[in-house]
């Protein structure tokens, strides 16, 4: 019996330390173009993710490419390390969200995601083209995770650890978040 291949998906969480050394951080988040969330805000963000063209592919480099086309900007190098891995969540419909988060620091005004064209209204037999994402903007931990998709908070919770000096897991937590 054949299985269904899992989906993955691999994304960056892009993050800036404000000035003053207090400890505190802000995460760049997309919010999801196109008609369907035209009216929907919170719950609904995320980081700039995609998945790979194919099953062989660099998670990293999948990553660091979908950014560049959900952004309009390639990821900015990494301030003297390696990008740190996040781990991983499952989202609502099963795909396998793999992240890395990298500081650095991007202009959100001047963010451009790639495109793509459906059917709408439906049925109506005209095609309109709709960024992927609409618009990209910088939110503090709280506000993140009002904003984000539920499934991805463990991402800045992830990130939240890991600056204070703990691990990606944080305590008690298992890979996927829970």
């Amino acid at each position: 019996m054949a299985t269904m291949a899992t989906r993955r998906s691999a994304g960056i969480v892009l993050f800036r330390r404000p000035a003053g050394d207090d400890g505190t951080f802000e995460v760049l988040l997309g919010h999801p173009g196109g008609p369907f969330f035209t009216r929907r805000d919170e719950g609904h963000w995320t980081i700039p993710k995609g998945e790979p063209d194919d099953p062989a592919d660099d998670l990293l480099a999948v990553a660091r490419r979908e950014f560049e086309e959900e952004t309009g900007h390639p990821p900015p190098p990494s301030e003297g390390t390696d990008p740190v891995e996040l781990g991983t969540i499952v989202q609502k419909g099963g795909k396998v969200v793999h992240a890395w988060a990298i500081e650095g620091d991007l202009d959100a005004t001047t963010a451009a995601s790639n495109t793509f064209e459906m059917e709408w209204p439906p049925r109506s037999g005209k095609r309109q083209v709709f960024a992927e994402i609409d618009r990209v903007a910088w939110f503090g931990p709280d506000e993140a995770r009002r904003r984000l998709k539920p499934t991805q908070v463990p991402f800045v919770d992830r990130l939240a650890s890991i600056l204070a000096g703990g691990n990606a897991e944080g305590p008690g937590r298992k890979p996927d978040g829970s």
